[in-house]
């Protein structure tokens, strides 16, 4: 069974930058789209971006950005410029297609809480 397990999240201020990791488990990490999510409360469920091998779908923003190292099984996202309303809950999800559609991933870790403060 697939298992995600997020972390790198914590309260900063505005301006400032985090890592988050996303380590997989449980599978064939490179059969795997990884997708980045985040949730603030009372929102809606937000797509990130994705990594299918080495290529990124829905990075847009210019302050956010995805890598993937094979060799340890785990996919970042990288946050800088952060502003009060980056504050979320950040999930990361495995899947068979880039999808912005949280449907269509299949595997779900716990998520790690990212607070920015202005």
């Amino acid at each position: 069974q697939v298992q995600l397990v997020e972390s790198g999240g914590g309260l900063v201020q505005a301006g400032d930058s985090l890592k988050l990791s996303c380590a997989f488990s449980g599978g064939t990490f490179a059969n795997y789209v990884i997708g980045w999510f985040r949730q603030a409360p009372g929102l809606e469920r937000e797509f990130v971006g994705a990594v299918r091998y080495t290529k990124l779908y829905g990075i847009g923003s210019g302050r956010f950005t995805i890598s993937r190292d094979n060799a340890k099984n785990t996919v970042y996202l990288q946050l800088t410029s952060l502003k009060p309303e980056d504050t979320a809950h950040y999930y990361c999800a495995a899947g068979a297609i880039p999808s912005a559609q949280s449907t269509d991933y299949d595997f779900w870790g716990q998520g790690t809480q990212v607070t920015v403060s202005s």
